[in-house]
């Protein structure tokens, strides 16, 4: 079994500062799990805790069933692969994947099939007479994915593998990294601070703030289902728009002069009549095509500042009363700057959150 689990785990320094909060998590055995959220947050103290790398405050931590917050890093069965690659310049490929079990003394039999076999799975195999200084970023880190597949740990921890890389291999060694999990059938564990990445590849994602954790849950639910305005808008690019509303007869919101009812959708907590409230709403579910209309929604109305085309689609930044939407539309007749447009909003997509607890009402 390599599931963990956390129970109350606090980090705090000698400072007083409090890096992570009372947090309690159980991943499942083989699960992809992604933790993300804004720098500081507490997300890589939080796996270097794992990792054995950075002592527990209090709390109890469990691989499996054993309780390890007193066990040595190099005893607990997991692989790290670091932000920075930390290889060897010295050594070549095969020396750099093949160093931690040539320390632990494995047989050289078993460390030229171990690492033949990381080296076939990661398409390195021409590579392992080269130094580093003779690789690309991507193939780098490729290597030091290897180091961490000879050892066959039950549990791998990544921390910002890919944030040195530029974009195009980002999104490449994504999917690598990906199918590695599928291929390898152990437990990975991913930090990042791109919601791009963890949106597409974790089975759940943990979005956490200020050393809290916000919401546990599948991408596809964060991103239907935030619990409050923090995680609604760090998860989807361009972020979920805001507008300040009145609650209004157990039903609609008022937008300033325009009136958007609500309907049926599903209230957690129904707000008082006359409360403020944050009406949410994602740019792909603002209709900007009156062909996509409905007759009894209201037509609201709007002036582009911004028209940023982006091949098939525009982006489009529209003042409307005090706020600045973000639309996302089609490109063909897209508006140009300074252009009035009519909108609705698709109302089964509409949040909606307390002014105050910023949470979630729906």
């Amino acid at each position: 079994m390599s599931s963990i689990t956390l129970k109350n785990i606090f980090k705090t320094y000698p400072d007083g500062f409090t890096a992570v909060n009372n947090l309690s998590l159980k991943i499942e055995d083989r699960e992809f799990v992604v933790l993300v959220g804004p720098s500081g947050c507490g997300k890589s103290t939080t796996l270097r805790m794992i990792a054995g790398l950075e002592e527990i405050s209090s709390g109890e931590l469990y691989i499996g069933e054993k309780l390890v917050n007193s066990v040595a890093p190099k005893d607990r069965d997991i692989a790290m692969v670091f932000q920075s690659y930390a290889l060897y310049p010295d050594k070549t490929v095969y020396k750099n994947i093949a160093f931690g079990l040539e320390r632990r003394k494995t047989p050289k039999a078993e460390i030229q099939k171990r690492v033949a076999e990381a080296a076939k799975i990661l398409d390195i195999e021409h590579l392992l007479d080269r130094k580093p200084r003779a690789l690309s970023g991507g193939q780098r880190q490729r290597v030091a994915l290897g180091r961490a597949i000879v050892r066959s740990p039950s549990v791998f921890l990544f921390d910002e593998p890919l944030s040195n890389l530029d974009a195009k291999l980002r999104t490449a060694m994504r999917s690598e990294i990906t199918k590695l999990h599928k291929n390898l059938d152990a437990t990975f564990i991913y930090v990042t601070h791109d919601q791009t990445e963890a949106m597409t590849m974790g089975d759940r994602i943990v979005v956490m703030r200020d050393g809290v954790v916000q919401q546990v849950a599948s991408p596809q639910e964060l991103y239907e289902r935030p619990c409050n305005m923090f995680v609604a808008g760090f998860i989807g690019s361009p972020q979920m728009n805001f507008i300040d509303g009145v609650f209004k007869n157990g039903e609609t919101v008022l937008l300033g002069n325009d009136e958007i009812n609500l309907g049926k959708l599903p209230f957690k907590e129904k707000p008082e009549s006359g409360k403020k409230v944050k009406l949410g709403v994602r740019p792909e579910n603002i209709v900007t095509e009156k062909s996509r209309f409905k007759k009894d929604e209201p037509i609201l109305k709007g002036k582009v500042s911004i028209c940023e085309l982006m091949g098939s689609e525009v982006i489009l930044y529209v003042d409307y009363m005090d706020t600045e939407l973000t639309v996302r539309a089609p490109a063909y007749n897209a508006p140009k700057a300074d252009e009035t447009i009519e909108f609705q909003f698709e109302k089964e997509k509409i949040r909606l959150f307390d002014e105050k607890t910023e949470k979630s009402l729906i």
